[in-house]
């Protein structure tokens, strides 16, 4: 009788305390509960890829690209030392509408992120949202009663880090053979090394791991220097030099923000338009070899979001590169096996 009375203390105990935190954190469980249901439908809605070759709807391309998501996955597993996972064995049908809206938000006069914390997977500079009306929402509210600068945009693909079987976007079967497979290998190298609070160190290592493999791949499957290899490598190269522009501007803005800490905002807000102007007229002197990026302005004008992001993603590229030749010799593989061992991963 008093073992049922101290298990029913316990257990009445438990439920205050879950009911409590539920109260205490009702917002990030409501956030949770929604996010769980979206990717439940991502995930319950994918079909394996081998049903999706069945289909007689499918397109000639759309199968080609798929079997490059199947060789590029085996190379990374095998090549890179990214470790093996059944993610990207599904396929989500997209029907042409994106599938997750991200909204991030920065201090309007300082690169310095607003960040979500969350339980176990530890703090991010974005928060994902598969309703985009509570994207826009979000995004408003921080506008309006945070006064942060703020932005909305679309993702091309995600990782779950393990919690889920990631499934290939159908709209990912439109990028070009080494985009894809860029991405892919992207989002496979979060799966294999996700240091927690380190977003900017894991986007940067996922962009640089994609991009070199990409070409690893490439020339792995044409040759060195194959008509395939070489379209990426062109591509790649106005990607860079828009990059090199932004992070430049990046730095401009920062020594701005940083000599103006005196002033009132109305000051730092008409210097701050002045100079994001003078970027945007520079812009458009970058040589590029394709028509890209051009108009790449005309419709909307970045705020620190925008620069934010560049820096989240390509900031470290230099310092990878770097190590990457000088202490692995360029063995991507070695250089990944070192980080594995290095850094704790979720």
């Amino acid at each position: 009788m008093k073992g049922k009375k101290i298990f029913k203390t316990v257990g009445i105990s438990l439920l205050i305390l879950i009911t409590a935190a539920v109260v205490w954190q009702f917002e990030l469980v409501n956030y949770g509960l929604m996010q769980l249901k979206g990717q439940l439908r991502v995930v319950n809605e994918a079909v394996p890829l081998e049903e999706f070759l069945r289909d007689t709807t499918t397109t000639i391309d759309q199968r080609q690209k798929v079997q490059v998501i199947l060789e590029a996955k085996a190379f990374a597993f095998e090549k890179l030392g990214i470790n093996y996972s059944e993610n990207y064995s599904t396929i989500f049908d997209q029907a042409d509408k994106p599938s997750m809206y991200v909204v991030s938000a920065c201090d309007p006069y300082m690169f310095r992120p607003r960040m979500w914390s969350f339980p176990i997977v530890g703090s991010f500079p974005y928060k994902g949202y598969f309703d985009r009306e509570k994207a826009v929402e979000e995004a408003r509210k921080i506008k309006e009663e945070e006064g942060l600068d703020a932005s909305l945009r679309t993702a091309g693909g995600w990782s779950t880090l393990g919690w889920f079987k990631d499934p290939v976007l159908s709209n990912m079967l439109k990028r070009s053979e080494g985009d894809l497979a860029s991405l892919i290998i992207h989002e496979l190298t979060h799966g294999t090394l996700f240091v927690k609070d380190s977003v900017t160190f894991n986007e940067n290592l996922a962009s640089f791991i994609g991009d070199r493999g990409a070409v690893l791949f490439l020339e792995e499957k044409y040759g060195t220097d194959s008509p395939q290899v070489n379209a990426f490598v062109d591509s790649n190269k106005d990607e860079e030099a828009f990059k090199q522009y932004m992070l430049s501007s990046a730095q401009r803005l920062d020594a701005l923000y940083n000599s103006m800490v005196d002033l009132s905002i109305d000051e730092k807000e008409r210097l701050k338009k002045e100079l994001i102007e003078e970027i945007k007229v520079g812009f458009d002197l970058v040589e590029f070899k394709s028509q890209r990026y051009v108009g790449y302005f005309n419709n909307f004008t970045p705020n620190n979001t925008f620069f934010m992001s560049l820096l989240r993603y390509n900031s470290q590229q230099d310092v990878l590169a770097l190590t990457l030749e000088h202490q692995f010799d360029g063995d991507l593989l070695a250089y990944l096996e070192h980080l594995k061992a290095q850094h704790p991963s979720l």
